[in-house]
């Protein structure tokens, strides 16, 4: 057993393990629950060659070319722009919401003055959140950002986080702000790929290295003991000099004050005798009852001949995480509120008693990262992780 010890083998854990591995030169243990490597990024082929990801659809966006230099190291990526859309009041209206959505929703009659008044007040801007749309002083665009908040967003918020939109962190809201244009990209970034082969396959060569030791299938949290009285960790009796933390970090320390709320989702597979099922790679359903979306892998998967006559949708249904139901024992996303991350803090001081816990990721640190920040937070967090090794 090696005396660093690092749980969980998602882009956080992986990218990590590589860099402790080959550039500090050391011995690294990577544990995972899962019996597979790739936390929530895994992906797989099905029989008709559809790579599924089967914890969500991932897209890499970035204005960071050096985020893509780093993961063309270990697998070939190719360029995608990512566009939805989402089924309002019946029909399909564009997403991002953008100037084509407000000529959809309004008609375009209407949507002449309300597209001038938008320019004018949002000159220059690129993305502008809703609730700036919401709280305007101009009443045209208000009423318009009310528009698209109870349609879209109201409902949409809460399926996904099983709150009302004025119980979560308002940086959760303005994740995917309205385009001040007819961009029909997602998101507005200047770099935006996928992998060719999927994520696991990159994520398995990044930890291809002599110095790193893969052990799925086996729950961490059963072998790390923690002695408060000497600020000691073990993993199997022996000290651990370094525990690196991707998981939940109330499991962490046995709920010791009480868990805190991730999001789960139960996704559920449909396979149809079609070429195409869906309009695009993935529809939003704000207003259906239980869902909120779907994707269409078929669409995504790089060499695969779309003409095959048959094709499948994934379709997510939210639940509140736990870790005893079959349906909902993964956690996807931290649900931020005053009160949940106020929680999380003790938790952290909990961690820097012991003074050789790192925490990092999206579970562990309690953020919804995007994956772009993600990566370029655990490569930042790679310099601190060297020095401390360094300084030892």
């Amino acid at each position: 057993m090696n005396d660093i010890i690092i749980v969980g083998t998602g882009f956080s854990g992986s990218i990590l393990a590589r860099k402790i591995a080959e550039e500090c030169g050391r011995q690294v243990t990577v544990v995972e629950k899962r019996d597979h490597i790739g936390g929530n990024m895994y992906d797989e082929y099905d029989q008709y060659g559809i790579l599924v990801q089967k914890y969500g659809p991932h897209f890499l966006n970035t204005n960071k070319y050096f985020i893509i230099e780093f993961l063309e190291q270990y697998g070939e990526l190719f360029p995608h722009d990512t566009h939805l859309l989402s089924f309002i009041d019946g029909g399909y209206v564009q997403l991002p919401f953008n100037f084509r959505t407000v000529q959809q929703l309004v008609g375009p009659k209407k949507s002449e003055s309300l597209l001038a008044k938008l320019r004018e007040a949002f000159y220059g801007r690129d993305r502008v959140p809703i609730l700036e749309l919401v709280d305007h002083e101009d009443p045209e665009i208000s009423e318009y950002g009310n528009l698209l908040f109870e349609k879209a967003y109201r409902t949409y918020t809460s399926k996904q986080w099983g709150l009302q939109p004025e119980q979560i962190d308002k940086y959760v809201l303005d994740r995917v702000p309205m385009a001040m244009s007819f961009d029909a990209r997602y998101l507005s970034k200047d770099f935006q790929y996928l992998p060719k082969e999927g994520f696991t396959a990159l994520i398995r060569a990044m930890l291809d290295h002599p110095n790193i030791d893969v052990r799925c299938g086996m729950d961490a949290l059963e072998h790390i003991a923690f002695d408060e009285q000497q600020r000691r960790i073990t993993y199997d009796d022996r000290q651990v000099e370094m525990l690196i933390f991707t998981g939940n970090i109330d499991e962490l320390f046995g709920l010791k004050y009480g868990r805190l709320p991730y999001r789960s989702l139960d996704i559920r597979y449909t396979y149809e005798d079609k070429k195409s099922i869906l309009p695009e790679e993935i529809i939003s359903y704000p207003q259906a009852v239980g869902y909120t979306r779907s994707t269409e892998y078929k669409k995504i998967t790089y060499g695969l001949d779309q003409d095959i006559p048959v094709s499948m949708i994934a379709t997510e249904y939210p639940l509140e995480y736990d870790p005893d139901d079959e349906k909902a024992n993964i956690p996807y996303y931290p649900v931020l509120t005053e009160d949940s991350q106020k929680l999380y803090a003790r938790y952290v001081a909990e961690a820097e008693k012991y003074g050789n816990i790192v925490l990092c990721g999206r579970l562990a640190e309690f953020k919804y990262y995007n994956m772009d920040v993600c990566i370029e937070h655990a490569l930042e967090k790679f310099k601190e992780i060297k020095g401390r090794i360094e300084r030892a």
